[in-house]
């Protein structure tokens, strides 16, 4: 979208190319610390032991050892996937950013046996919309996806709860979520497509693995339909709680396409995307290696990303003889009057080749607010360029980064 090339080349920012600058804005009511550690080029998942203020997690107990004949009468309890989000973030949750209940799902995937829950099943249930919760087991389990689950537009809502057991799978080779309002195969119903109230899409307490978006960036389509190797969101409303998104990718290069994880453009009335209690981690894509948008608000709330990676190389205009792309290796946001909010979360060992090794921040016409309140941002390196004073954050719009008690390094 031309944002680097006008980010370079006018407006306030100073960029750093060289030196260590840290920022510690810390009060004495608030101690927030890394609790993840930096993830090769595969990733790693977290292990976080505790809940999330104001948000329930998932509760269980051990299974029973089937080498123990003494306890082999003993029922079997549910053993959760690891729990997500960054448990000493205590960021207030609103409303609207807490999971939705599923106390009287419309559709039960699985009739309690791991093989009854399929891909087949997912694919349906998301198409019907509605409430979908799971019936796979006592234990986690994996569905490896062999389609792409696509939402309906004229659902209202479309809301899949894992209960903290169940992991989608993209095989590294298919996109896991789609939805898009102006995309007439999945009912066109109004001509301000972009901008519809519904549906809303909500994920909670699941795993997204080894999702991939295999689209290009091209002349015909430069900043629509790629990226998003877990979900994609255009249009609409896009919320998720108490999820993982693990090992995800979308294409290597190209300088507006991102998102190994999330991609979203164009939410309804510019609400903001809600992220809470969740965790990215091994995202690798052209830029945005967690999260990409276009003209997209994010409230990110007590949240973790690590070890993602934005590999691309040339930035956005791409450079001559360079495909574009390699900012935002965490979080990669552009387009025009949107807002970042980052609360009680970490964001470390990310590494963008170009610049905004945790945050890409470019709002073309200068109506943007980047927000970061209570949260770390530690050892994130800009392969080449970043905004001084902001290690690992390329910020482009009007004043600066509001930061209040966090730490910047």
């Amino acid at each position: 979208m031309g944002s680097l090339w006008a980010a370079l080349t006018s407006g306030p920012m100073k960029l750093t190319r060289a030196g260590v600058v840290s920022i510690t804005v810390l009060t004495a009511s608030i101690l927030l610390t890394a609790c993840a550690t930096a993830a090769g080029t595969q990733g790693t998942s977290l292990t976080a032991q505790g809940t999330v203020a104001s948000t329930p997690r998932s509760t269980a107990g051990t299974a029973r050892s089937a080498s123990d004949p003494s306890r082999s009468t003993e029922r079997q309890t549910p053993r959760p996937l690891t729990i997500a989000g960054n448990p000493a973030g205590h960021a207030y949750v609103p409303q609207a950013a807490r999971a939705v209940s599923t106390s009287q799902p419309n559709h039960i995937i699985g009739n309690g046996t791991p093989a009854s829950c399929t891909s087949a099943a997912v694919v349906r249930a998301v198409a019907e919309g509605g409430v979908i919760t799971f019936s796979c087991g006592p234990n986690p389990v994996t569905i490896t996806m062999t389609a792409t689950a696509r939402v309906v537009n004229t659902s209202q809502q479309v809301v899949l709860d894992g209960g903290g057991l169940v992991t989608l799978s993209g095989g590294g080779r298919l996109q896991i979520l789609y939805m898009d309002t102006c995309d007439r195969r999945q009912i066109w119903t109004t001509n301000h497509c972009i901008n519809q109230e519904w549906p809303q899409l909500v994920v909670q307490n699941m795993t997204l693995e080894q999702g991939y978006s295999p689209i290009q960036q091209t002349p015909q389509t430069p900043y629509g339909g790629g990226g998003g190797g877990a979900i994609y969101a255009q249009g609409g409303q896009l919320k998720v709680v108490d999820s993982r998104f693990v090992d995800n990718r979308c294409y290597k290069i190209g300088p507006d396409l991102g998102g190994a994880a999330i991609r979203a453009i164009s939410q309804y009335s510019q609400s903001p995307i809600y992220l809470n209690g969740d965790t990215f981690t091994g995202g690798v894509c052209s830029n945005g290696g967690a999260l990409s948008s276009i003209g997209s608000s994010w409230d990110v709330i007590n949240s973790v990303m690590t070890g993602n990676q934005a590999i691309g190389w040339g930035a956005n205009p791409a450079k001559p003889h360079t495909p574009g792309g390699g900012s935002g290796c965490a979080i990669y946001n552009d387009g025009y009057n949107y807002n970042l909010t980052v609360e009680g979360s970490v964001i470390q060992g990310n590494t963008a080749r170009e610049g905004g090794g945790a945050i890409f921040f470019v709002a073309d016409n200068h109506h943007g607010a980047l927000t970061i309140n209570g949260s770390t941002l530690r050892d994130n390196p800009s392969g080449e360029f970043w905004t001084r004073g902001y290690p690992g954050i390329f910020f482009h719009s009007s004043g600066h980064p509001i930061v209040t008690h966090s730490t910047i390094s």
